[in-house]
């Protein structure tokens, strides 16, 4: 199963209900945080979340309200475990980016961190899962973000009792797409296991509306977009390359995604109803998330 938990919902100023960017995908023992605006390891401890849970990080980009965090998280890290291996995605000039962070602050890098500069496409790939960036609209460099289950075989158990193939290594092995010997006899895979379609979750940081996102979001369980602001400063976000709830609305409805999950809210909305409004007006499966918010794909 695949869970998130919203970390920040703000956006350039954090208020006192909302920190700013930042969201952890757990997936069995991968802790993928999605940015990591200004406090956002005080975040995780909140949630009761342990920071060595993040063993990766991808960098949308160099907005300080998506990056402010990186320092404190990264000592806390190496004070928690000197063991700790760190995968860190970003754009072009990460790695430069991170040499003057650690110019800039005194601290021992007690920690590996393998640090990886993006461009579009798939970038990781396991067994069970990959990562895939693609280029949005945005003031500077700015990547939105792809997480994929890949499809999985289980065992359809009524077709192997009624063969009478044990449980053990050799279901393991049907389950893992391989043929076995079976009582003098082939059994193939297709025939005793079923395909479970992977999850996709998709995130949209700072961007104006593109037909990237479009791309980003096509089919997507759960689509993350930012919505600064309400219909009714559209003007605004289009000055700042931004996005309001309708026109993430918008996108999820082209996509085929099935929720929306709305974040990156000006701080000067004290009630973000309006935007969540203004999201369902369009795409009913809309929500606003609220910091330290769970979603379960």
């Amino acid at each position: 199963m695949i869970e998130m938990t919203i970390l920040g919902t703000s956006s350039m100023v954090p208020t006192k209900e909302r920190n700013q960017s930042s969201l952890l995908i757990s997936y069995k023992n991968h802790g993928i945080l999605v940015d990591c605006g200004e406090g956002t390891q005080r975040q995780l401890k909140i949630a009761g979340i342990p920071i060595t849970k993040v063993t990766t990080i991808l960098i949308s980009h160099w907005h300080g309200d998506h990056t402010l965090g990186l320092p404190g998280l990264i000592q806390t890290l190496g004070a928690a475990s000197d063991t700790h291996v760190l995968e860190i995605y970003g754009p072009k000039g990460t790695g430069m980016r991170f040499e003057h962070m650690f110019k800039a602050f005194v601290f021992d890098r007690k920690i590996e961190m393998n640090i990886h500069e993006i461009k579009e496409g798939k970038f990781f790939e396991n067994e069970d899962f990959y990562l895939e960036a693609i280029s949005l609209e945005h003031t500077i460099e700015t990547f939105g973000f792809n997480f994929v289950e890949k499809d999985r075989l289980r065992i359809d158990t009524k077709k192997t009792k009624k063969l009478g193939i044990p449980e053990g290594p050799l279901l393991g092995k049907l389950q893992d797409g391989k043929s076995i010997i079976w009582k003098d006899k082939t059994v193939r895979p297709e025939e005793v296991t079923y395909t479970v379609k992977g999850k996709k979750v998709s995130i949209i940081s700072d961007s104006a509306p593109c037909s990237a996102c479009d791309r980003l979001a096509k089919d997507a369980d759960v689509l993350v977009c930012e919505a600064t602001y309400s219909s009714a400063l559209s003007e605004k976000s289009e000055a700042y390359r931004h996005m309001t709830g309708q026109q993430a609305a918008l996108i999820a409805n082209r996509s085929g995604v099935k929720k929306l999950v709305l974040v990156h809210f000006s701080a000067r909305y004290k009630d973000i109803g309006e935007i969540e409004d203004d999201a369902k007006a369009v795409f009913p499966d809309s929500v606003c998330a609220y910091d330290l918010m769970k979603v379960k794909v």
